[in-house]
């Protein structure tokens, strides 16, 4: 396979690859939304309202390919239980880091009216910080799924090499 080929092969499961990227992009959106109340710079307001955004475009994403990735896993009643609880918790980070990104965005557009746009930064400030705590939550039964219950890990993933 030549390089640009391999360029557009994606990962099979595709779930782990992409999830990290919205926990990156939330859990630094959200004390840049907290610094864009405090701090004036408009630069600043743009930036968490992007990071939110991403966030949440990479948590829908991210809870897509989790759906799928949650098809192939072979479903014990323990592991059903915390998958149920992983799945309820990518829910609510979706919810919470749109409300988010929403507001952020409302707060950049609301920048001739700096009574306004401060009003609605602090309520960004909050729902990005309660999207944060989500993602921790998500992770966290998502770490216990992988690491507890070798959900998606397959038998022969080692780190073995054969030289």
């Amino acid at each position: 396979m030549n390089f640009l080929a391999s360029l557009l092969v994606f990962p099979d499961p595709l779930h782990p690859a992409l999830v990290h990227f919205p926990i990156v992009l939330l859990l630094l959106g959200a004390p840049v939304a907290v610094a864009a109340v405090f701090r004036r710079p408009r630069w600043l307001a743009v930036l968490a309202a992007g990071l939110l955004a991403s966030g949440a475009l990479g948590a829908v994403l991210a809870g897509q390919t989790g759906e799928d990735a949650a098809e192939r896993v072979a479903e014990t009643p323990a592991l059903e239980t915390v998958l149920e609880q992983h799945e309820e918790w990518a829910e609510r980070t979706e919810v919470v880091a749109m409300v988010a990104a929403v507001l952020a965005i409302v707060a950049v557009a609301l920048g001739r009216w700096p009574g306004f746009a401060r009003g609605v930064s602090i309520l960004a400030a909050l729902a990005a910080l309660a999207a944060a705590w989500c993602v921790a939550e998500t992770g966290h039964f998502g770490g216990v799924l992988v690491y507890k219950h070798g959900a998606g890990v397959s038998a022969g993933w080692g780190g073995t090499r054969a030289d």
